[in-house]
């Protein structure tokens, strides 16, 4: 095989894979955006279920005076 043909071998295999790696990040992307999502839904729920028996917004939820 010939230092070109390899070379050009090389270069197909390492753009297959930086394409299977692009597709696996924007995969990824999308998960951790919807994760988040329910994450901070819960969070609100939890603090509206708190506020409705009687508790506090809790203290890291809650903004700074100078707000």
């Amino acid at each position: 095989m010939t230092d070109q043909a390899r070379l050009e071998e090389q270069i197909a295999f390492l753009t297959r894979t930086v394409d299977e790696l692009s597709d696996v990040v924007a995969r990824q992307d999308g998960e951790i955006a919807a994760l988040t999502r329910r994450v901070e839904m819960l969070m609100t729920r939890e603090a509206e279920r708190e506020l409705a028996e009687g508790g506090t917004v809790p203290l890291a939820d809650q903004k700074p005076p100078h707000w």
